[in-house]
């Protein structure tokens, strides 16, 4: 069998494209679901705003966690290694410390 090429079309509308900032996603899952909630934190704001929920299958969820691995290493090799704040770092005012990423 000979290896065949299959080209996806993909729409990306002006509204999507703009994109949507968050600040802090919370993962949850099932048996057969993944669960990304993006959330954006303001500082001084007592609430926070889930933003976009991505509901992915566990099949999925492994190919994104791979796929983010493989980009952040190959960003890294070019830009420099990203610092990961810790527990001790002291939070940014108004955001609060947290465990969430």
């Amino acid at each position: 069998m000979t290896e065949q090429k299959v080209e996806l079309d993909i729409e990306l509308n002006e509204e999507v494209a703009q994109g949507t900032y968050a600040n802090l996603a919370v993962i949850s899952h099932s048996t057969s679901e993944f669960v990304l909630d993006f959330i954006r934190m303001m500082p001084g704001m007592p609430k926070a705003q889930v933003k976009s929920r991505v509901i992915l299958t566990p099949e999925h969820a492994k190919r994104l966690l791979l796929s983010l691995q493989e980009n952040v290493a190959r960003y890294e090799s070019i830009v420099g290694k990203i610092e990961m704040h810790t527990p001790d770092t002291p939070p940014i005012n108004g955001f609060g410390n947290n465990s969430y990423c």
